[in-house]
């Protein structure tokens, strides 16, 4: 059920008339760019990286083997090249790929011949472990649409470990290992892997159902490919069709074709996911113990519309095995931001992100999926059901979801709705519209956002991307618009890029992710990157940007001038020499602590920072980070120190320290965060993760234990213990527990 306001309208909400000048102006650059495009002959061409589709009437077994006689009817790839270290050069390990389907899956059989297998990387088994993608490793990205945005992605290892992720907009965002939004990691895919070691190198087997994929109505089809080897001590990246310097295997317009797809059977195309919850919790509040015993039952169904869209259906809604936040330290005036790692809000998550690209200085995300269910305390809020269609008809992109909670910590339930359209134009780019709505299921209150966005990329190094966007919440009236623009530029030795933003004073996202408003604010970067050659050294990234930031007045609020020089080596090592000069204008107090007050004033003051970080490859590494500096009107260091071990490719630790010494004026105090990993894998099916986190600032104590076994393809049992530990009145009374709950979680797959 949606609800909106008596008497709602485009035409009385005042956007129409709001928007009506950028959109003229976004029809121009529309206009201009399509201009651009039609002079530029095949600007990404990789018409001669084509594989021809091999349909078999039985695929292989799947044991780690290509011993199966049906392998060797496969499309053939061998013939890789280096983007690192040596760009063009051929891969100094041969690697073989074959390549068939039988129409209800895809088949890749990869035979990696190493020189030296005993110094492969392989220590990492468990899934969607960032590890992976620093040992050694094989990648196939599939752009199923071949629309050059939009990919599904598959990484193993040696070990049979599994990674897999949606590719939205190419991953832009994500150079030089940022991270970003447009590439979701948590998304899980059905699929499966068999690997194993050998004496002249490696062996996978990877099979990847059809009913996993999204794909079009057609036959036969053409589908973007491209694969990757990664050689762990080598610090090598080796590609099928080639992929420059600036750019990751995400790069879609760049990938080769693998056409004459045809007898493709997704089945019917229905999934329902059936779950059962059972366990026990006891919480602690005002001295009083509340044992409590849980029990439930839920479903998730997946549904093919049709080939290009997805209809997601989730009732009773349970995060259960959701793994907890990583502890973060507040020294700012502005909130943090916590990445969203619950099950329904992860896949295409990327249809409906509209927001600014730079994930360091995350200015504005439109729709944020942690408003929803979660409180601002992080505390859960019942999501009673939801729906969501997500997909492709054409070059237009469709995102719709209707999600429904209930009443929970003093306040009444809410329906959220959020409708995201875009359609693709030329090669690489794209225009859309966002609305988002959410309304008390009791009383009044309503919030809503409309924005227009845009996508230009009228050259392979060049992006426009931007928005206009307006909220609409009772009582206000004026003051509530948004504007965002970024121009980048990318070649093989320079990231150029300018970026502008203006949020009005009253503008309200309340779905969104908003750290700042009131202000406008201007960001220009320069990046050189050359590469000497000498001493080991792979990459120098010596770099500038200064960010300028103003009130809705333009009065001067905030300036900082940014000096970086990092250097990465040829044995995946980093070392990062940073300043930071900072101008800040507080208009009040600033309680940076309890008890300890900023008082008003124009603050000058400066960071440096001196950091190194280990290649994560190796099987003990380390960073070490130390930045003294001035901060306000007294003075800050800070230090962190992290260390690791991967003792077998089955047990791994991790454990971590950071530290804040503030001393200001007006009072001093410290400010601790450490942290304590284990993985323990059996096997990549069966696998334990525990977490233990201490946070001084919030003065708890906090634990977490989950084991997950996957005992077939899209079915799980977890077993989940959280506990919380905590008393503000006595730091040595951290033994004292707040809460706990230990829970399990079956799930099972129907398929047809």
């Amino acid at each position: 059920m949606i609800f909106l306001p008596k008497g709602f309208s485009l035409r009385n909400s005042g956007l129409l008339s709001s928007l009506r000048q950028p959109c003229l102006l976004l029809g121009t650059i529309a206009t201009l760019t399509a201009i651009l495009g039609s002079q530029i002959a095949a600007q990404e061409d990789s018409e001669s990286y084509k594989l021809r589709a091999v349909l078999v009437d039985e695929g292989p077994t799947l044991d780690g083997s290509l011993e199966d006689a049906v392998w060797q009817l496969g499309a053939l790839v061998d013939m890789f090249v280096q983007q690192e270290p040596d760009e063009g050069s051929p891969a100094t390990e041969r690697t073989e790929v074959r390549i068939l389907h039988d129409g209800e899956t895809l088949y890749l059989g990869v035979l990696a011949f190493d020189s030296d297998p005993q110094a492969l990387t392989a220590t990492e088994m468990r899934r969607d472990s960032e590890r992976i993608l620093s040992e050694d490793n094989f990648q196939v990205i599939l752009d199923t649409f071949r629309d050059s945005r939009s990919a599904y992605m598959f990484v193993t290892n040696p070990l049979g470990a599994m990674l897999d992720q949606q590719v939205a907009n190419e991953g832009e965002g994500s150079r030089s290992g940022r991270t970003s939004s447009n590439i979701n990691r948590d998304w899980d895919g059905v699929w499966e892997v068999a690997a194993k070691q050998t004496p002249n190198g490696w062996v996978a087997e990877i099979a990847i159902p059809m009913i996993t994929l999204r794909f079009p109505e057609s036959e036969p089809q053409s589908w973007g490919i491209n694969l990757m080897r990664n050689i762990g001590r080598k610090n090598e990246q080796a590609f099928w069709s080639p992929i420059p310097k600036p750019y990751s295997i995400t790069r879609v317009s760049l990938a080769g074709t693998l056409d004459n797809l045809s007898s493709l059977n997704r089945g019917r195309d229905l999934r329902f996911t059936p779950f059962v919850t059972g366990g026990a919790s006891q919480i602690r509040s005002a001295g009083v113990t509340d044992d409590a015993v849980q029990r439930d039952i839920g479903m998730d169904l997946k549904y093919g519309v049709s080939a290009g869209l997805n209809l997601d259906v989730t009732i009773n809604t349970d995060f259960a095995q959701a793994e907890v936040d990583d502890e973060q330290i507040n020294l700012t005036r502005f909130a943090l931001f916590y990445p969203e790692k619950r099950d329904f809000f992860l896949e295409n998550a990327g249809q409906f992100d509209v927001g600014s690209t730079d994930a360091f200085n995350r200015l504005a995300n439109l729709f944020f999926t942690r408003r929803i269910g979660l409180s601002d305390t992080g505390e859960t809020v019942p999501i009673i059901g939801g729906a969501r269609l997500t997909g492709k008809v054409g070059r237009n992109n469709i995102a719709l979801m209707d999600v429904q909670t209930g009443g929970a910590l003093q306040e009444s339930g809410e329906n959220f709705l959020v409708a995201r359209y875009s359609r693709n134009i030329l090669t690489r780019s794209k225009v859309g519209a966002l609305f988002i709505n959410k309304a008390k299921t009791e009383g009044t209150h309503y919030n809503r956002t409309y924005a227009v966005d845009m996508t230009l990329a009228p050259l392979a190094s060049f992006t426009v991307t931007g928005f206009l966007a307006k909220t609409e919440t009772p009582s206000i009236s004026t003051g509530d618009m948004a504007r965002y623009l970024n121009a980048t530029w990318v070649s093989q030795s320079w990231q150029i890029f300018g970026e502008f933003a203006d949020f009005q004073d009253n503008f309200n996202p309340e779905v969104g992710f908003l750290p700042r408003r009131g202000i406008r604010t201007t960001k220009l970067h320069f990046e050189w990157n050359p590469r000497p050659d000498i001493w080991g050294l792979r990459v120098l990234s010596p770099m500038y940007n200064i960010l300028y930031t103003t009130d809705q007045q333009n009065r001067l609020v905030s300036r900082r001038h940014h000096f970086m020089s990092g250097t990465q080596f040829d044995n995946g090592a980093y070392l990062n020499i940073m300043y930071n000069r900072h101008y800040e204008r507080l208009d009040r107090p600033f309680t940076v602590r309890k008890g300890v007050a900023i008082a008003p004033g124009a603050y000058h003051y400066g960071q440096l920072r001196l950091s190194f970080n280990s290649s994560q490859a190796r099987r003990i590494y380390y960073n070490l980070m130390l930045a003294p500096q001035t901060f306000f009107n007294g003075t800050r260091v800070d230090i962190l120190a992290t260390v690791g071990a991967r003792i077998t490719s089955q047990f791994s630790t991790q454990a971590s320290y950071s530290r804040n010494d503030i001393d200001l004026p007006v009072g001093e105090f410290k400010v601790h965060l450490a942290a304590f990993r284990i993985d323990y894998a059996l096997s990549p099916k069966i696998t334990l993760r525990a977490i233990s986190q201490y946070n001084s600032s919030t003065e708890q104590w906090g634990s977490s234990a989950r084991l997950r076994y996957t005992y077939r393809p899209g079915s799980d049992v977890y077993l989940v213990y959280d506990e919380v530990r905590r008393d503000p009145t006595d730091p040595t009374g951290l033994l004292e527990f707040r809460d706990r709950q230990l829970m399990l979680k079956a799930t099972y797959l129907l398929s047809r």
